[in-house]
């Protein structure tokens, strides 16, 4: 791993600096918890167990975290700074109150050091209000909007997986380029789908075409033949329908456009994001040739397919992207601590920026120390026709260089 270490003297600098700030109430390890606050490293994930992302993330997302650890302590064993680690996890039923409170409640009442996950973009953003409140660490993988390293970003909270520019620069721009120069964009009422929107407008007209119409769908929603009716009757008419729902939502939305018939009538399908969860409910059949972008997929090299074979004898479910990028988030975490030597979340976080790293989930990646956003490769992707393994369904249209794949950082974002 590429990444510069701090003196000795620094590291004990901060943590005495954050010891102290700790008996004023200010976070960090407790004046008698030594290296690791409270003896042990507690992780929180905080997901959709039981709803339209369950799927996409869900238990998938609590076992890639407990992978992570159980690999930790296989690689480090005695010598391990975290010798004692535990895994909660919570359902925040993509409510961000109550994303809030639970947060809170791990924070604050079970010690948790560091939260994972948090998909929904609204609940993502309440997250990380609790994570600088608290002072204590947060890896977003699951929500897409790009306010978490924009003007709401503060010292805990990492990026990790993802984006709404990373998912609007790549199909956006290559589908319109291909042809698709008319677009009608459906997508959720609330932060992601906002940003989705704005992302896909953004990259539709710097390629030459031309959104006609976009609409806000309520959410979670499992009927969508008001806007589907709607597409053809345009002016003028769309050639491209940008779906960017995702999990159940977008699993509707396709089964909807396949069962009114849109593609006969001349309206080409464009997806946000997908995973191979999503593809097997809707059926490849029906997705065959749909482009999307994607930050990962089980097969697409021998490592990722490695760890995906690890993941499925363990799930007995093939892993999405955000179970991957959990898994990662974790090692790193827990990585970073192994090297400053302390869970102190100022090491930590001296650790963690501006280190460089590949790793089962990302490639080329970096961890951009002006706003925690991680950068790594991306990937145009096509949905396969239906073959002899129902499983492999995504092939590479090209890779996306990390540089290319991300915008850069938001001088909104003030980390201080």
């Amino acid at each position: 791993m590429n990444h510069v270490r701090r003196t000795v003297l620094a590291t004990a600098t901060v943590s005495a600096l954050l010891t102290a700030l700790a008996g004023c109430g200010g976070g960090g390890p407790s004046a008698s918890g030594g290296k690791i606050s409270g003896g042990k490293v507690t992780l929180g994930v905080v997901t959709d167990l039981s709803g339209v992302y369950a799927s996409l993330t869900g238990q998938g997302s609590v076992d890639a975290v407990k992978m992570a650890v159980d690999d930790y302590k296989k690689k480090y064993g005695d010598k391990a700074v975290a010798g004692d680690i535990e895994v909660l996890s919570t359902d925040h039923q993509n409510k961000p109150e109550t994303a809030a409170t639970k947060a809170r409640e791990l924070y604050e009442r079970k010690g948790a050091d560091a939260l994972f996950d948090v998909p929904t973009s609204s609940a993502a953003l309440a997250v990380q209000t609790v994570a600088g409140q608290s002072r204590k660490m947060y890896f977003n993988v699951g929500a897409a909007t790009p306010e978490l390293v924009g003007k709401t970003c503060n010292p805990y909270t990492y990026a990790w997986a993802y984006d709404a520019y990373m998912l609007a620069h790549g199909t956006g721009a290559t589908v319109t380029a291909e042809g698709g120069k008319n677009w009608y964009l459906l997508y959720p009422d609330y932060a992601f789908g906002e940003a989705m929107s704005a992302g896909f407008e953004a990259s539709v007209k710097a390629a030459g075409g031309t959104v006609v119409k976009k609409d806000p769908t309520p959410f979670p929603n499992d009927n969508f033949s008001t806007f589907l009716l709607k597409a053809s009757t345009l002016k003028p008419k769309p050639q491209i329908l940008g779906v960017l729902q995702a999990g159940g939502d977008l699993v509707n939305v396709v089964k909807q456009y396949d069962q009114f018939k849109l593609k006969q009538k001349g309206i080409g399908l464009a997806i946000g994001l997908i995973s191979d969860s999503d593809i097997e409910a809707i059926g490849a059949d029906k997705l065959a040739g749909a482009q999307f972008t994607s930050a990962w997929w089980w097969n697409m090299d021998d490592k990722a397919k490695a760890w995906s074979v690890k993941f499925k004898a363990r799930t007995g479910k093939i892993p999405s992207f955000d179970h991957a990028g959990n898994y990662s988030a974790a090692t790193q975490y827990l990585e970073a601590i192994q090297r400053a030597g302390t869970d102190d979340p100022a090491a930590v976080r001296k650790e963690l920026d501006g280190m460089t790293f590949d790793d089962v989930f990302a490639r080329s990646a970096t961890v951009r120390a002006a706003d925690h956003r991680v950068t790594h490769d991306a990937y145009l992707a096509r949905v396969k026709a239906p073959g002899t393994d129902p499983a492999d369904t995504t092939e590479l249209v090209r890779k996306i260089p990390a540089a290319e794949a991300f915008g850069p950082a938001d001088p909104a974002c003030k980390l201080s």
